[in-house]
C-alpha cells in the first residue's frame, strides 16, 4: 500500500511539473497580452499614465517570451509596444493605443520559433 501511495505521489509530481513547464511556454505571451489589453482599455479612455504602466509591463513579458523562443511576430509586437510607450510618455494616449493594438495583433500571431 505504501508503494502505491509513493507511486501516486511521484505521478502527481511529474504531472504538475509538466503542466508548469507547459504554462511557462505560453505564460509570458499571455501576460504580455493581458497587460497590452489593459493598456488599450485605459488608452481608449484617454488615460496615458495607465496606458504607459501596462504597456511597460507588457513589454517586459513580450521580451521574456522572445527570449524563450517566440517567433518574429513577437519582434514586431515589441517594436509597437516601444512606440506605444514613447507616445504614452508624451501624453498621447490615442497614438499609444494604436501602437499597442498593433502589438496585440502581432502577439496573437506569435508562436514558438520554427525549427526551419
Amino acid at each position: 500500500m505504501k508503494a502505491l501511495s509513493t507511486l501516486v505521489a511521484i505521478g502527481m509530481l511529474a504531472f504538475f511539473m509538466s503542466t508548469h513547464s507547459f504554462a511557462g511556454d505560453e505564460g509570458h505571451t499571455a501576460e504580455a497580452l493581458e497587460h497590452a489589453e489593459e493598456a488599450v482599455k485605459h488608452g481608449k479612455m484617454g488615460h496615458a499614465k495607465e496606458l504607459l504602466e501596462h504597456a511597460k509591463e507588457s513589454l517586459v513579458h513580450a521580451q521574456a517570451a522572445k527570449k524563450e523562443g517566440a517567433d518574429a511576430h513577437m519582434d514586431e509586437a515589441i517594436k509597437h509596444l516601444e512606440e506605444g510607450i514613447k507616445h504614452a510618455e508624451m501624453g498621447h494616449a490615442d497614438e499609444g493605443t494604436k501602437h499597442t493594438e498593433e502589438a496585440i495583433s502581432h502577439m496573437r500571431e506569435a508562436g514558438p520559433k520554427s525549427p526551419h
